[in-house]
């Protein structure tokens, strides 16, 4: 499992981008700069919509003024679902990335195989990158929501 101090490994995730999926690469994004970049196991799932995603929509105001160019949200979902997900929550300020075959998350250490409830996931977590590097993790237990909160991260900017 990646670790405060790794680099963000080289993989590409994808994101809409006028109407069209884009790809975009890991490490050519996180260069230069500070990014809060946060993962659900699911989009449209009952804590990611009720409580985690919300939680950044509402405060990413007051995480950007902190000196935070981008914050990423971040499952194991294709790109369509995780723009559909987030114009449903009003998450323009936010970055909708789908990472369909989760080689991002298997990448980071951070994948969780679901079983029959939905097979490959990610792990629940917050981190900080900075010029590439992991500079806060606050990943969760399993069946947890605590320490990968905006308030949480927010906190400690």
């Amino acid at each position: 499992m990646i670790q405060v101090g790794d680099n963000i490994p080289a993989a590409s995730v994808q994101q809409m981008i006028d109407g069209k999926p884009a790809e975009v690469h890991t490490q050519d994004f996180f260069k230069g700069k500070k990014v809060v970049l946060f993962a659900v196991p699911g989009a449209f799932t009952p804590t990611c919509s009720a409580a985690h995603l919300p939680g950044y929509v509402v405060l990413a105001d007051e995480i950007k003024a902190k000196g935070i160019d981008a914050i990423v949200c971040l499952a194991v979902n294709d790109a369509f679902v995780m723009d559909a997900w987030g114009k449903a929550q009003n998450a323009s300020e936010l970055l909708m990335w789908g990472d369909g075959d989760g080689s991002f998350t298997k990448a980071l250490g951070l994948d969780v195989d679901t079983g029959a409830f939905g097979g490959l996931r990610s792990r629940r977590y917050a981190m900080v990158v900075e010029d590439g590097v992991v500079t806060l993790l606050n990943v969760e237990p399993p069946k947890t929501f605590e320490n990968s909160k905006a308030e949480v991260v927010l906190a400690v900017l």
